[in-house]
C-alpha cells in the first residue's frame, strides 16, 4: 500500500518514476477507500449517475489495459470495453471484491512495466485506439491517466463520504 502523498520536493530517479509514483498512489487510495465500504455499499450506487464503487474499480483496470497496452503497445486486446454493459460500467453479479482488486492491482503492474520499457517521448504504435487519429506519446497517456485517476478518486472520496467511510486521503 502506498500512503504516502507523491510531493513534488520528494527526489525521484525520473520523469517517468513521478507519473509511476502518483499512478500507484492514487490506485492504492482509491483502494483503500473501496475497502472501506461494506459489501453491499461497494455494490450500489450513491449517485444520480447510477455506478458503484465496484464498478468504478473495474473501469479503472480497463482504462489502464484501453490507454497502455491496447493504444500505447498497439496490441490486440479482445475486450477493451470490457467494463462496460450497453454503454455503462457493469460487475457481474459473481465479480468479487478481491478479484476486482487483484485484476487492477496486476494492470498496475503491467502498465508500470510498459513504462519502465519505455521513454517517456516514445510514441504510440497506431491501431484501433487512436479512432483514426495519430497515437500520441507515453507521456501525453500517463499525464491522462493521472487525471482520470485523480477525478476518479474524488469521486470516490465522495462516495465514502456519503456511506460513513473516511473522509479526505
Amino acid at each position: 500500500m502506498n500512503d504516502a502523498f507523491p510531493s513534488p520536493t520528494t527526489p525521484v530517479e525520473s520523469r517517468a518514476e513521478v507519473f509511476l509514483g502518483y499512478l500507484d498512489y492514487f490506485r492504492d487510495r482509491l483502494i483503500s477507500k473501496m475497502e472501506s465500504l461494506d459489501d453491499s455499499e461497494r455494490r450500489r450506487s450513491q449517485l444520480p449517475s447510477g455506478w458503484t464503487p465496484l464498478e468504478l474499480v473495474k473501469h479503472l483496470t480497463f482504462v489502464e489495459l484501453r490507454w497502455l497496452e491496447w493504444g500505447f503497445e498497439g496490441r490486440e486486446v479482445e475486450e477493451p470495453w470490457g467494463d462496460q454493459r450497453a454503454k455503462r460500467w457493469y460487475v457481474a453479479p459473481d465479480e468479487s471484491t478481491e478479484d476486482l482488486i487483484t485484476a487492477l492491482n496486476a494492470q498496475g503492474a503491467r502498465s508500470r512495466a510498459i513504462v519502465k520499457a519505455n521513454d517517456l517521448a516514445s510514441v504510440g504504435r497506431p491501431g484501433p485506439r487512436w479512432d483514426g487519429a495519430e497515437p500520441a506519446t507515453l507521456e501525453r497517456v500517463l499525464f491522462h491517466l493521472l487525471q482520470e485517476y485523480a477525478r476518479h478518486l474524488g469521486h470516490m472520496d465522495v462516495v465514502a463520504e456519503l456511506s460513513g467511510g473516511p473522509v479526505g486521503e
